[in-house]
């Protein structure tokens, strides 16, 4: 019923996730109501970010350098690793403002019922920067989920022998929560009260 430029906007809004037929729809009709300067701003956005991004070669987040910010400022704590499952993560604990160490970003969390195994998930570069590294603790901050403590207990049983401290973000995230929906309050109490892993 749509003329084709629109029926084929509406279908590239689905592609996004959460995105419904009707919100795809209100989103087209707004395309057209904005500036044609917006218009190219928006549709460069996409393939910069396409071009661009990539993963950091040290810490696997997400960057447009050649190494990430974060790998290359020498005022972080060089002894303190958090090992999160997606870069999202890392930017809101940036966003934030509330941890001062470095971070490595897996490919998602252990999950045997789906299939996803620890080769899957790029812990053998985690465990070749352990390695190359000076760190004195690593903390997991991963969601609350029989994944994330299956990929914690797996990760510290193989770290065992190196001489570093495992911890994991306290209680008080709500099990089954997605981290990047958790106030700044209960993760920052969360971060702050951490505990060991046993």
């Amino acid at each position: 019923m749509y003329p084709d430029s629109i029926k084929n906007l509406v279908e590239a809004f689905k592609y996004l996730p959460g995105i419904g037929t009707k919100t795809a729809e209100r989103l087209a009709f707004s395309v057209l109501n904005l500036e044609d300067e917006q218009v190219s701003f928006f549709s460069n956005s996409i393939l910069e970010i396409k071009n661009k991004i990539h993963k950091c070669p040290e810490c696997n987040s997400l960057t447009d350098e050649e190494v990430c910010s974060i790998c290359i400022d020498q005022n972080r704590d060089n002894r303190i690793l958090c090992v999160v499952e997606d870069s999202k993560t890392v930017f809101l604990f940036e966003r934030l403002g509330i941890f001062r160490g470095k971070y490595h970003v897996l490919e998602g969390l252990i999950s045997p019922l789906e299939g996803i195994n620890p080769e899957d998930i790029g812990i053998e570069k985690l465990l070749e920067r352990l390695e190359n590294g000076q760190f004195e603790e690593i903390i997991f901050a991963f969601r609350p989920s029989i994944e994330g403590e299956t990929t914690s207990l797996y990760i510290k049983r193989i770290v065992e022998g190196m001489q570093i401290k495992t911890s994991r973000l306290a209680s008080g995230i709500p099990i089954g929560a997605d981290i990047e929906f958790i106030d700044s309050l209960t993760l920052e109490r969360a971060l702050a009260d951490r505990k060991t892993v046993e």
